[in-house]
């Protein structure tokens, strides 16, 4: 869709909205805009340059620089022309919203901007939160009503491919930068319609970032890039926003350059630098409900494309068996995350998740599944204080009747809290030695001695 067609939709939808809210009969009233009327006048302004040409009809990312700069001249010269006086702080304010309502994702813009920002969440026109260094924080921005908040989401996803309307109320999607996104609408939603951005680094985070942070240590990182190079199969566990995406971005990033790498995504969110990356995402129904990719179609289609690594973005249904099947049959190497609590309720979650995939096995064959194929689990929490680190890091040592045996290589120790309420502590040994220490002597990997002395 052009940038004409796109702005005379919006119009068009303002017009038809006459700012009625046809879900919930009881919304606040909108706050007043005073240039409310001149920005709709100054919109109406912008399509006449468009449609005479002046202004190129173009919605390509390397002419937002451009457009900004038309917008920009068209603001002003409007005002000269109109002998409309107003001060020149808000004359910048006028001319960024505009510019944020054309071609950008309208009053979030500049929250998406905002480096600081890790996570949007509207929960409606007028509650916009964001997380910044892992607190919640209310904003002062605000929609003018649902229908701003439905305008801003249509022009997330339409450019995908994806749809949202009462017949699919719910969706996945991403920004151009990669940020992942969330929406859902009402009915389903009854505070309005919500939208969740989970933002992602311009630069992808690297192992000295997530060291500087305090994820993890220099000792750490080493065991878990010997653990890579050797191709143990490894899973990333954790709960929502504990940073799991990120660490497994890290991780993949050991993965040697001259390796065949698949990702299979729900949203595309990873970042691998390596050259050789094959990227799947799955794919919704359309809308006569038919044509959905999931991930498990993709896991099974990736063991037919040579894969010397298959990287999943996250395992929650019964795709784990397709998983635990092809690290079973010579995938070594494979990474995934996983929502849990501990690396023992990640091992329950992946026997609930593989009796999803509709085959009835007995529970001690999907444990010995889990135990032959999983090698290492590094689990990730978000402590109270805000900050995001590795808790645990266990060995899936085998079964012992039909208990799948583990035992924890790092465990994470807290030691108090400094004068500003920040959680001191680091990830330590815990004295055991790693039963799969001769597999990455077969691999060529010598590690320190002193690495898993306790501490």
């Amino acid at each position: 869709m052009s940038l004409l067609e796109r702005l005379q939709k919006e119009r068009a939808a303002e017009a038809s909205d006459s700012g009625k809210n046809p879900w919930a009969r009881n919304a606040p009233a909108p706050r007043e805009d005073p240039f409310e009327d001149l920005k709709v006048r100054i919109h109406m302004r912008i399509i006449e340059e468009i449609n005479s040409g002046k202004v190129r009809d173009a919605d390509a990312e390397e002419q937002d620089g451009e457009l900004e700069q038309a917008i920009t001249r068209i603001v002003e010269s409007y005002l000269d022309e109109e002998g409309v006086f107003i001060t020149k702080l808000d004359k910048q304010k006028l001319i960024t919203e505009i510019i944020d309502e054309t071609i950008g994702f309208g009053p979030i813009n500049r929250l998406i901007r905002d480096p600081s920002i890790s996570e949007i969440m509207v929960n409606g026109p007028k509650n916009v939160y964001v997380e910044k260094k892992g607190k919640l924080v209310r904003t002062d921005v605000v929609f003018k009503d649902d229908q701003h908040v439905m305008r801003v989401i249509e022009k997330i996803v339409a450019p995908l491919g994806r749809r949202i309307d009462e017949s699919s109320p719910m969706v996945d999607a991403r920004l151009p930068d990669g940020s992942r996104v969330n929406a859902i609408i009402p009915p389903l939603a009854l505070n309005g319609p919500s939208l969740t951005i989970r933002k992602f680094s311009e630069k992808p985070y690297t192992v000295k970032d997530l060291i500087n942070f305090g994820t993890l240590t220099p000792e750490v990182a080493m065991f878990l890039k010997a653990c890579v190079e050797a191709r143990l199969n490894i899973i990333v566990s954790g709960g929502t926003g504990s940073g799991k995406t990120t660490t497994l971005n890290v991780i993949s990033s050991f993965i040697p350059d001259d390796e065949r790498i698949v990702t299979i995504e729900d949203a595309a969110e990873l970042q691998l630098a390596q050259e050789h990356v094959v990227r799947l995402e799955t794919r919704p129904p359309n809308i006569e409900g038919k044509g959905a990719i999931t991930i498990r179609d993709l896991v099974r289609n990736s063991l037919r494309m040579r894969p010397d690594r298959i990287v999943v973005g996250e395992v929650r249904s019964g795709e784990a068996l397709d998983m635990l099947q092809a690290m079973n049959t010579g995938h070594d190497g494979s990474l995934t995350t996983g929502h849990a609590n501990s690396p023992r309720d990640m091992l329950s979650r992946l026997e609930t998740m593989v009796l999803m995939a509709g085959m009835d096995l007995p529970v001690r064959a999907i444990r010995e599944q889990i135990a032959s194929a999983i090698d290492l689990i590094v689990h990730q929490a978000r402590l109270k204080d805000g900050s995001r680190k590795i808790i645990h890091i266990t060995e899936i040592t085998g079964m012992e009747g039909d208990v799948i045996t583990m035992q924890d290589i790092f465990v994470f120790r807290q030691q108090g809290r400094d004068e500003k309420g920040r959680i001191i502590g680091s990830i330590v040994p815990t004295g055991i030695k790693p039963k799969f220490i001769e597999k990455l002597a077969d691999a060529g990997i010598t590690l320190p001695p002193d690495l898993f002395a306790a501490r």
